[in-house]
């Protein structure tokens, strides 16, 4: 039996300075991060939750008409502990160009802002985003504005791909292309006429390929840029050091599906092979049979009896204390029965991974909209 995820053990550890939620699409994630969010500041943390999800159910859920670049104080919480919360979407444009502004001089920067080979980098480059997302919380942690960073990641696999950013910028700052668009041929070598020659060859081939214009748009945001490279890499690496460290949790997000917990299964694989601090698995919207006596196939037997009679309601009480019909007969059955689906499938990760806290939240009958909905979820964490 797997040992069961104690959420305010978590949050109330103020040595937990990072929560990150991570799961495949339409699990509750973005519910999750928020709900985190409200039940940590309303026992006394200062929380700041950034959702790099372009969704926008975690501002309406917080009752904010919109998110950005920028912290928004969340008006409503219960603030008798002393806590706060505010919440923020990633822009990661906008991320990019406060780097640029921030570490360059601002006639380098002005250069690099106005480059097209910049902009059309800094809003569409694959990685981008999960590299920006990085950057974003390490400045957030290094501010040490918020005793705790509630992160909501991008559904899917992709969820982890910020995990890659230090390699996957590495990788493109070492490229052949970085190295030949900014390594000048040095006059007065015996052989500085061959390699211009060589280089002639291949920045014509380029040009044809990319276009003249491209071309110099990439060699002169390069030439601005180049001063800069070292310091994402190692921002990049600081923040994966980080994400690593003792005060941080991730949390798996899933539902009793197959689909969802096969995600599951490869999101606490990828963390034990990166290293990465796990608390556990959530498990969303889980069916419970309730505490009527019947089983689904004595339900579906009594609905049958009482159909067979032309009787609307059955002649006894129920546990309740209110009369039992064939149709409320039949959903109990069907209850059951997706309970215990759901039970085998969830059994299936538990038996997989044994060691793994698991804690389930049961299935809300309405979604969740508002702080009272999401108080709600943070009084399931608590069981």
């Amino acid at each position: 039996m797997n040992p069961r995820l104690d959420i305010d053990r978590i949050i109330d550890d103020r040595r937990t300075r990072i929560i990150v939620c991570c799961g495949s699409g339409g699990v509750g994630k973005t519910t999750t991060a928020a709900a985190l969010g409200v039940r940590a500041a309303e026992r006394g943390r200062q929380v700041c939750v950034l959702t790099v999800d372009p969704a926008r159910r975690l501002a309406q859920s917080m009752g904010l008409t919109s998110l950005d670049n920028t912290p928004r104080l969340v008006d409503g919480i219960d603030d008798e502990a002393g806590g706060s919360l505010h919440a923020m979407m990633l822009d990661m444009k906008r991320t990019f160009d406060e780097i640029v502004e921030a570490h360059a001089d601002p006639v380098r920067a002005a250069q690099i802002l106005a480059n097209p080979f910049y902009q059309s980098l800094s809003s569409s480059f694959a990685g981008t985003q999960e590299y920006m997302a990085m950057e974003k919380l390490g400045q957030l942690r290094r501010s040490n504005e918020w005793d705790l960073i509630v992160v909501d990641t991008p559904p899917s696999r992709s969820a982890l791909d910020f995990l890659d950013a230090p390699e996957r910028l590495g990788r493109f700052l070492d490229g052949r292309l970085i190295k030949v668009l900014t390594a000048p041929v040095k006059a007065g070598r015996p052989f500085g006429r061959v390699l211009n020659a060589g280089f002639s060859v291949m920045t014509g081939a380029m040009t044809k390929l990319l276009g003249g214009q491209v071309l110099r748009d990439a060699q002169t945001f390069i030439t601005a840029f180049d001063t800069m490279f070292g310091g994402f890499r190692e921002r990049a690496e600081a923040t994966y050091r980080l994400l690593q460290a003792p005060g941080t949790s991730f949390l798996v997000i899933a539902m009793p599906e197959p689909d969802a917990l096969r995600e599951a299964s490869y999101f606490v694989e990828r963390l034990a092979e990166e290293r990465m601090p796990l608390a556990g698995l959530i498990l969303n919207r889980v069916h419970s049979s309730g505490t009527f006596p019947l089983s689904a196939a004595q339900s579906l037997g009594a609905a049958e009896t009482l159909e067979a009679s032309g009787a609307n309601e059955s002649t006894g009480e129920s546990s309740a204390s209110y009369p039992v019909t064939a149709a409320a007969l039949r959903l109990h059955a069907a209850r059951m029965n997706l309970g215990e689906r759901e039970r085998r499938v969830a059994g299936s990760f538990r038996s997989a991974h044994p060691a793994i806290p698991v804690l389930e939240v049961p299935a809300l009958p309405e979604d969740v909209h508002d702080l009272t909905g999401l108080r709600r979820v943070g009084d399931a964490f608590a069981g």
